[in-house]
């Protein structure tokens, strides 16, 4: 197994000068050394052909014993050093202090076709930022990270990526609904990968201990091997890192939005620098559509990370940043004027993929009215996103008449559209048909278009639910259906049509398969 290690982090970043992994507030460091807890019996289940390639490794690479044993941590390669990085954050609107890789460990960062790579291990044990956690990981939820992470990817949003997913062979003693009542579990160890793992949170730790030095390290840091070319450091050119940062952020949660994908937990410490979809805790897909929808057992009262409250957390989260950075520019208007702008262009991005979505070329004033008039009328009753929208594409604009009987597979309880629901849908379809009239695209080839970015297949918490299951049973051939299938989402793919299916009623109520909690 040849890998072209280059670790930048470790060797141009200050080092936490105290070995081990005993919990502790580090202070004047980005990162601490530690070593992976060693596996009882690791076992490989399932690794990614298309992230092999990427790092430059081969299939029979990942057979080899050097693979199994070093990415679920039983050996450490040769001149390598992992290490889990210092950050804290504000958790659900509240600065909570230091937080830290409390179960994530750095192996190495490698080089490959002009592509960086950090390799992670998540689940590999503790950290001095577990703080009273164990750091380990359940089968649970590496099933979930490592599937999604995959998914997202050949969606075409932002994210981290994962290399591998293996047993540990120890168990792992969990409080599932955090009622009082933990069992053992599964343990496993997802190895994740991406350009960078950084954080809001790890320049807000530094900035809230009035850090000033390290903090202008680790942006100086950041700009020189993630944002090159904005140029040397300056105050302009800090300025002009926040303005990718925030450009970077709105990009991802559009696609969040387009695809109906609700992360659960935004906290600032779960927020990428380079604007990737990271920790995939109780994340899901809208079910039915609703703006109002969280996947997060603990935001169930507030809702703050519901899917339609996405992009405000986004700026809120990025305003923690401004503030994180200004002691490096001092200029609040420019600060400012970059939030403000993210407004401007979360109004004009939605717009333009929701015309998107519905197979819309041309621009016209009452499209704003028309979508709105859309969402609202997708609110009336239970109505499957990734269903209604990628039937949509089958609608003739010479049959307006037939539009409900086109998305009726959408509808959850179909017997709810009559009266004034069904008056209003038909009205809907009516002005939509009119509208497309205006385009000069053929009904085929807008339904080309449209299928190329609404989805046919999502990995829907129950179906997720359903690998787990089979895998606690020791079954793991679901993982591997759900991962091929999962690979090409905007495709038909016929001999996966089971999938292609509304949330069964027995899921809708299940732990796991509606809402789920942080517990991993």
């Amino acid at each position: 197994m040849k890998l072209n290690i280059k670790d930048k982090f470790t060797k141009a970043l200050p080092a936490d000068p105290v070995q081990g992994s005993a919990r502790r507030q580090v202070s004047g460091a980005c990162f601490s050394y530690v070593s992976p807890k060693k596996t009882t019996n690791p076992e490989l289940i399932h690794v990614s052909p298309e992230m092999l390639n990427d790092l430059g490794l081969f299939e029979s690479d990942s057979k080899s014993d050097v693979f199994l044993n070093v990415f679920t941590g039983n050996d450490v390669l040769p001149n390598t050093k992992p290490y889990a990085m210092c950050y804290g954050g504000h958790q659900f609107g509240n600065w909570a202090g230091q937080l830290g890789d409390g179960r994530a460990i750095n192996l190495f960062e490698i080089e490959h076709k002009n592509k960086s790579w950090v390799l992670q291990l998540k689940g590999a044990g503790e950290t001095p930022y577990s703080r009273t956690a164990d750091g380990l990981a359940v089968l649970r939820s590496s099933i979930r990270e490592y599937l999604c992470s995959e998914a997202m990817h050949h969606l075409g949003v932002p994210t981290t990526r994962a290399l591998s997913l293996a047993l540990s062979g120890d168990k792992v003693l969990r409080d599932v609904m955090y009622d009082g009542n933990p069992a053992y579990e599964k343990g496993a160890i997802v190895c994740r990968t991406a350009p960078s793992f950084l954080r809001f949170g790890n320049y807000q730790i530094f900035a809230s201990r009035q850090d000033n030095k390290n903090l202008k390290a680790l942006v100086d840091y950041t700009i020189k091997h993630h944002f090159s070319h904005l140029g040397k450091p300056s105050k302009e050119t800090y300025i002009q890192f926040f303005k990718a940062v925030s450009e970077h952020t709105l990009k991802m949660i559009i696609h969040w939005q387009r695809v109906g994908f609700v992360h659960g937990v935004m906290n600032t410490d779960n927020m990428s620098i380079l604007g990737l979809t990271i920790d995939y805790g109780p994340y899901g897909w809208l079910e039915g559509f609703d703006f109002g929808w969280t996947p997060n057992t603990t935001d169930r009262q507030n809702k703050r990370y519901r899917y339609g409250n996405q992009p405000n957390i986004g700026l809120w989260n990025l305003l923690q940043l401004a503030n994180a950075i200004f002691p490096l520019i001092e200029d609040a208007p420019a600060l400012e004027a970059i939030l403000n702008q993210y407004k401007t262009d979360f109004d004009d991005q939605s717009l333009k993929m929701m015309r998107v979505k519905l197979g819309l070329q041309s621009e016209i004033e009452n499209d704003k009215l028309l979508i709105q008039d859309l969402e609202d009328a997708l609110q009336m009753t239970e109505t499957d996103m990734t269903i209604f929208f990628r039937n949509l594409s089958h609608f003739e604009k010479e049959n307006h008449s037939e539009g409900l009987e086109v998305v009726r597979d959408a509808f959850y309880i179909s017997e709810e559209i009559t009266g004034s629901i069904k008056e209003q849908w038909n009205n809907w379809f009516e002005r939509y048909a009119s509208r497309l009239k205006e385009e000069t695209l053929l009904d085929k080839e807008r339904k080309e278009k449209m299928n190329a970015m609404n989805p046919k297949y999502v990995l829907r918490n129950y179906m997720a639910q359903l690998a787990i299951d089979d895998g606690d049973k020791g079954n793991y051939n679901l993982i591997d259906e759900l991962f091929q299938l999962l690979k090409q989402p905007y495709s038909e793919q016929p001999e996966y049509e089971k999938w292609f299916a509304k949330r069964p009623d027995w899921a809708r109520d299940k732990v796991g398969c509606s809402m789920l909690s942080c517990s991993s």
